[in-house]
């Protein structure tokens, strides 16, 4: 099959063990990028990922974020899914008595309440940093503006995420997306998008190529959908078993260099 364009996820995919791109991926994405275009998918925010395109010299190519919820091309949105704002504030609510940290995303907004241990991990693993600011005050923000949240992402011990899956489970079974990183994460999202619905669109109004011409990387739940319909899935070695059941192959760990090394076998 001659495939046309690339799409890969970030977090346990293209980094290597420190968070980082690796020489040997940074090398074969720019031998790639002027004949198949390299497409970042992440559940991530845009400056997440930007510094991520600029290594890499794909800066002018579009990137998917928020799993689908933005997608930019040349820096502009050509579609925005976010959580409704009444949903938030109920979930704010909600979370006063459990006080989990709840990260509240809009495009390149990020703020956190308190610049704890849960915000200096992200900013250490997204090289982002957040903006404080109490939640109810982005929730009064964002009403005045007209905007939801691109993501919402809740950090706790273990029982208070699961007391915030199981409220939000009830409470809009069909309005939320809710994806379990960690045990001790919750990364919430609108139900309509995921990672193929953001490939698909970008394919209907961007790229003049079909789904069966594509390739991706993924390693984790959410790249399950995107790894099992695409034309050619590749889960990494250290992807969870539910990626690897459905991909079509399975590549070296990501520690190991397992996108550069597929890239060079693919693209010889």
């Amino acid at each position: 099959m001659d495939y046309k364009i690339v799409f890969s996820d970030i977090d346990g995919t293209l980094l290597d063990k420190d968070r980082s791109l690796a020489p040997a991926t940074i090398k074969q994405i720019k031998k790639l990028k002027d004949k198949v275009p390299f497409i970042l998918i992440s559940a991530r925010m845009p400056s997440a990922m930007r510094h991520l395109q600029n290594e890499l010299e794909i800066q002018n190519l579009p990137i998917i974020c928020y799993n689908g919820g933005l997608v930019l091309v040349a820096g502009k949105p050509i579609s925005s899914t976010e959580i409704p704002i009444n949903i938030v504030q109920d979930l704010s609510n909600f979370n006063k008595m459990l006080d989990c940290h709840l990260s509240l995303y809009h495009n390149d907004e990020w703020y956190v309440p308190r610049f704890d241990e849960w915000a200096a991990r992200e900013k250490n693993n997204t090289k982002v940093a957040p903006t404080i600011k109490a939640n109810f005050e982005v929730i009064q923000n964002w009403k005045s503006e007209g905007k939801g949240a691109h993501k919402i992402m809740a950090m706790g011990t273990e029982k208070h995420i699961d007391d915030i899956r199981d409220y939000l489970l009830t409470a809009y079974p069909n309005e939320l997306n809710l994806y379990r990183s960690k045990d001790t994460y919750l990364e919430i999202a609108h139900k309509s998008i995921s990672k193929l619905t953001a490939i698909e669109l970008l394919l209907e109004h961007h790229y003049p190529f079909n789904l069966k011409e594509t390739i991706a990387f993924g390693d984790n739940y959410n790249d399950v959908e995107m790894l099992k319909n695409v034309g050619f899935g590749i889960a990494v070695g250290n992807a969870r078993e539910e990626a690897k059941l459905v991909a079509a192959h399975v590549t070296h760990h990501h520690k190991e260099d397992g996108v550069a090394r597929m890239l060079l076998e693919l693209f010889k």
